[in-house]
């Protein structure tokens, strides 16, 4: 009869344990699974002046490398302004090369002016002192002395500006007349740099290697300074994001690995590793984590990149991690 009654016992008992395993099963909470996306730099190309466009060389869906010409702008006015600033400045050069240029023939012309200054002071002088001996024996009135004595200083006076005269036509212009001339030809260089720079926008490069995701240009069609023509993507700078609450975190720190998996790589498991941690400006889900308090747990962003390069990986793409079985 015991022999009877023992294998029924073990029965018994494996029954009971294989109930209990199930019961655990089914009552143990199912692992953490937390879903993020792939992403990357994303790059509004932007004319930095007013145009028609005339030319595309891209399209979307096109990948084009650094500088690559995008799109071509036409506008008459800023050309037209190029035109201007080049003769502004032709005309403020010409101005600096009158004021600092000496002519020959202006020297020789003062130089005659002051001879011709100098022989009427001679004269004057003669006359005054024929009318002064004179009138000291009263030969003569004393009207001519005065006369001859008004003389003598007109005679003086326009010698002495005619001195005045052949030194600036030696000198040339004053120190102050050529610092505002050399200054009018910067001003001027620099109103020609800025337009040249302007014209030189109207030609749209890419800039970085990338990949054309939309395309807003038409040809024919005016854009404003500022208005967005092309879309890129830096498919050379690709990441992992998650969004987490910060009881997920768990010690996590930058520079730590985990491994997710990507459905659209039938599911491919590889490491990624940590490079940003950096709190949300939203809050997560309400959740009380105490039984006296509730609070509001803070949603962090947890930026993770490839260990090796992952070909064809593109933004946009899902990333799943058993965030419980992380670290193991």
């Amino acid at each position: 009869m015991a022999g009877l009654k023992s294998p029924r016992a073990v029965i018994a008992i494996c029954a009971l344990i294989a109930l209990a395993v199930v019961l655990w099963f089914a009552t143990r909470p199912p692992p953490l699974t937390v879903q993020g996306e792939v992403t990357s730099d994303r790059i509004d190309i932007s004319p930095r002046v007013s145009g028609r466009i005339m030319k595309l060389n891209a399209d979307v869906g096109d990948t084009v490398e650094k500088d690559k010409v995008l799109a071509e702008l036409d506008s008459p006015q800023l050309v037209a302004a190029l035109a201007a600033a080049r003769a502004a400045l032709a005309v403020a050069k010409a101005d600096l090369d009158r004021i600092n240029s000496i002519r020959p023939e202006n020297v020789d012309a003062r130089k005659a002016e002051l001879g011709a200054a100098i022989a009427d002071v001679t004269l004057s002088q003669e006359t005054y002192n024929r009318q002064a001996e004179l009138v000291k024996s009263g030969n003569t009135p004393q009207s001519r002395v005065d006369e001859a004595t008004r003389n003598l200083d007109a005679a003086i006076r326009k010698r002495e500006s005619a001195e005045a005269a052949l030194k600036l036509a030696t000198e040339g212009a004053s120190k102050e007349e050529r610092a505002l001339a050399e200054s009018q030809v910067k001003q001027a260089e620099a109103a020609l740099n800025q337009r040249e720079v302007d014209v030189t926008e109207l030609t749209i490069h890419a800039p970085i290697a990338a990949q054309v995701t939309t395309r807003v240009a038409t040809i024919g069609e005016n854009f404003s300074a500022g208005a967005p023509l092309f879309s890129l993507i830096d498919l050379n700078n690709v990441w992992f994001t998650f969004n987490l609450r910060e009881d997920l975190l768990a010690g996590l720190k930058v520079g730590d690995t985990f491994n997710v998996t990507i459905p659209a790589f039938k599911n491919k498991t590889i490491p990624v590793r940590v490079t940003l941690i950096n709190v949300q400006g939203q809050y997560a889900t309400w959740r009380a984590t105490r039984a006296t308090g509730d609070f509001d747990l803070r949603t962090f962003e947890v930026r993770a990149v490839p260990t090796e390069p992952l070909e064809g990986l593109r933004p946009g793409m899902s990333a799943i991690a058993q965030w419980a079985a992380r670290g193991r």
